[in-house]
């Protein structure tokens, strides 16, 4: 009995070891696998050489990112001294539309219409308005050439279209309001009236009432 129970016992512990070797092996290949690693993470250690070439890099990168701000600030400070009076400069020209609106109120009065008054007047708000112009072109805020030029949408905006076959159409030929640049920068364009060619229609209307004018 006591044999039989002692084969038993060595049966059990037999099958017992054979159920923790699949997990002793599972233990070995996992610190082998670490073992792997760490020699392959050892092996990627960079030389001494390639840390001063990655610095270096580093550093090159910085000083370029360095520059590159200085000359965007550099750039700032220049746009803010030559257009820093831009949104003053944008204000001051009502100046002169306010001249030019009190000029044609005044020649359109029917009261001073030919009086010294409205003559001397006028005359009073021509110097003003030159003496202004003159303040503006010396700060480099000039007037745009308008009347009788092409029409440039970097300057001008059509505001109308004259039917005009004596001028190439797309020809500036009234001005609305005065544009104006302040150095190389459109402080507002001038707003126009544009020559077209007269259509079919008129045309022929037009020609008709000259043959009629004409018996």
């Amino acid at each position: 009995m006591e044999k039989e129970e002692n084969q038993n016992n060595t049966i059990k512990e037999s099958q017992d070891s054979e159920k923790e070797t699949p997990e002793i092996k599972k233990n070995l290949d996992t610190e082998d696998n670490n073992n792997a690693e760490q020699n392959k993470e050892k092996s990627k250690e960079i030389t001494p050489e390639e840390k001063i070439t990655e610095l270096e890099d580093k550093v090159a990168r910085t000083f370029a990112e360095m520059e590159n701000q200085r000359r965007r600030f550099e750039k700032e400070k220049e746009e803010a001294f030559e257009y820093g009076g831009y949104s003053f400069a944008k204000e001051a020209l009502n100046l002169i539309d306010n001249l030019e609106r009190s000029k044609h109120v005044l020649e359109t009065d029917e009261k001073l219409k030919n009086t010294e008054a409205l003559k001397k007047s006028l005359e009073h708000l021509e110097i003003i308005k030159k003496d202004t112009i003159s303040i503006f072109e010396k700060n480099n805020i000039k007037a745009i050439e308008s009347i009788n030029k092409k029409l440039d949408p970097n300057f001008h905006q059509a505001m109308i279209e004259i039917e005009d076959d004596t001028k190439e159409p797309g020809t500036i030929i009234q001005e609305i309001q005065k544009g104006f640049t302040i150095k190389d920068r459109l402080l507002r364009p001038s707003l126009v009236g544009v020559s077209k060619k007269i259509s079919k229609k008129e045309e022929k209307t037009l020609k008709n009432e000259e043959n009629i004018k004409d018996k």
